[in-house]
């Protein structure tokens, strides 16, 4: 399903992944949009609202798994921030030989 991921280095998997949910989204739409076309077009009477309904529920449950994704990623992204934050503090302490009352210095 991600063949490409070894040649896209700096797209993280979970931005693939987006990616791909929102071509799925498209992709429902535009056959929910078909499949109404068609309906109003034949001359013998289909009941295509049972389809178009699935296809419905289908595309909102792509965007609520859309929407978790982005909350994870979001999520991810802040705990990356708040450690490179934490250990450049720590490295810095370390570096100036400061050291909070308490902790074990440096031997």
């Amino acid at each position: 399903m991600f063949f490409g991921l070894d040649k896209r280095p700096k797209v993280s998997y979970a931005e693939v992944l987006r990616e791909s949910q929102v071509e799925l989204r498209e992709q429902i739409d535009n056959l929910a949009t078909e499949l109404c076309r068609i309906n109003e077009d034949q001359k013998v009477a289909l009941d295509l609202d049972p389809y178009v309904k699935k296809l419905l529920n289908a595309r909102r449950r792509v965007v609520l798994v859309n929407n978790i994704l982005q909350n994870a990623q979001e999520r991810l992204r802040r705990l990356n921030h708040s450690v490179a934050k934490e250990t450049a503090r720590r490295r810095a302490m370390l570096d100036s030989g400061v050291y909070p009352p308490g902790s074990p210095s440096k031997q």
